[in-house]
């Protein structure tokens, strides 16, 4: 098989001799919008944990802090699955891995409308859709990143990384009006049927390697063979975090990104909708709002990942944090019955910062560890949902004991400060740095 560019003559080795074929798309894009279609299928039920608390609290009088546990837990096993993930794509393929987790957040999602008692709110919305939708979070997208283009990565990445606040966008609005207006329990079957419609997709569509259809990765100078299946996913898994826990970079990296959970996914995903209530605000109107950070998130991510391509990352993580700091500081001044000129201010800049971590992030990953990056990454994104999973806990623990958000909303505006200084101290490793990066 030989090919001469992205664009170009494609010769497949059963056509020889015959008039080769001109493909105008090289097939990684195409695999690309299956997978940001996918990410989307799955990115519903991320819009759920902050609609939920109000109604559940409601009908089964559990504490705030009770569902926040299980949301905890939910945001943690996102986290712990993603390098096993990974992994398991190395070993039998991304469509199956894919198309498995796919299945388990339905069947999870659905089983909660029959669940009465706070302990199968834990096992089905965070054992089940936790392990599901870990198997669908940023591993799957590093890994095909990583498989399929060779440059562009930083934009793949951050479109990919884009397609979770394009699901909220999509969702946020229709899940709250069915939650307002009928129950939570068919948005939940709503979840659960967006999840397994996706399935198809995945497994007619979606390719394992560029060396399954007998391309080369988009920007690739020459052919790279399909590797053999990687025996031993979980061992494997643990070998790569026994040699990056040995670095600088991991922990500076795995810290940050905690804090990067803490302030997005457990903090203002899960709580900003019942702590814009707590002020008067319909829960339409708060899961509008958010359902914006997403549409600016889309823009934010995106740029970002442009901005990756050119740019250090670390210089980039550390403006990202302390913007997203100081946002952060001034929320609880905004929170009001309506919705305001400088609240939607704060939409529109938090959006923008929403996951605009993730392109620099897994960029500086690929830099320190090469061929380990997407499982090294899923261990990076572990301590993301770890930090999520406290605050989502702490949050809710909060509300109860102190009757607001607010002690949260200020400690996490300290914490990305923190992070900010963490990115500018990681080392650069010179010899991966390319041109033109500043």
């Amino acid at each position: 098989m030989t090919q001469t560019s992205e664009s170009a003559v494609v010769v497949e080795p059963s056509t020889r001799g015959r008039k080769p074929r001109r493909t105008r798309v090289h097939r990684a894009w195409f695999v690309a919008a299956v997978t940001f279609v996918t990410i989307i299928g799955a990115a519903a039920f991320r819009s759920v944990p902050g609609l939920f608390i109000d109604p559940l609290h409601d009908e089964f009088g559990w504490s705030r802090g009770t569902i926040g546990a299980a949301v905890s837990v939910n945001l943690a096993l996102y986290g712990l699955t993603a390098p096993f993930a990974a992994a398991l794509m190395d070993r039998y393929g991304i469509r199956r891995v894919v198309a498995v987790a796919l299945t388990v957040i339905a069947l999870g999602s659905g089983l909660t409308v029959w669940m009465t008692a706070a302990w199968q709110l834990v096992l089905c919305w965070g054992l089940l859709v936790g392990l599901g939708s870990g198997s669908m979070a940023l591993a799957f997208a590093a890994t095909v990143t990583n498989r399929w283009f060779t440059e562009r990565r930083g934009l793949v990445t951050g479109v990919l990384t884009a397609a979770a606040a394009s699901g909220q966008l999509i969702f946020l609005p229709v899940l709250s009006w069915i939650v307002a207006t009928h129950d939570w329990r068919p948005a939940a079957v709503t979840v659960a049927l967006a999840a397994l419609a996706v399935v198809p997709f995945v497994w007619l569509l979606l390719h394992d390697h560029p060396a399954d259809v007998g391309q080369k990765p988009y920007g690739a100078e020459e052919f790279v063979p399909k590797p053999a299946p990687v025996p031993g996913a979980a061992r494997r898994a643990l070998t790569v975090l026994s040699s990056a826990v040995r670095t600088g970079p991991f922990w500076l990296l795995a810290g940050s990104f905690a804090i990067c959970g803490a302030s997005t996914n457990g903090l203002v995903q899960t709580h900003f909708v019942p702590a814009s209530h707590d002020h008067g605000m319909p829960i339409t109107t708060a899961a509008s709002l958010l359902a914006v950070i997403g549409v600016f998130d889309v823009v934010g991510t995106i740029a970002s990942g442009w901005f990756t391509d050119r740019y250090d990352s670390r210089r980039l993580l550390a403006v990202y944090y302390a913007l997203r700091g100081v946002s952060l500081l001034f929320l609880p001044m905004l929170l009001a019955p309506g919705v305001h000129p400088p609240m939607v201010f704060f939409i529109v800049f938090y959006g923008l910062d929403w996951v605009a971590t993730v392109p620099p992030t897994l960029a500086l990953c690929r830099e320190h560890y090469g061929d380990d990056s997407p499982i090294v990454f899923g261990w990076v994104l572990a301590s993301h949902q770890v930090g999520a999973a406290v605050v989502a806990f702490a949050g809710g623990v909060a509300r109860d004991a102190f009757g607001s958000y607010d002690v949260v909303w200020y400690a996490s505006g300290a914490l990305c400060a923190a992070a900010a200084l963490m990115a500018l101290v990681i080392r650069r490793r010179s010899v991966t740095a390319g041109p033109g990066r500043v």
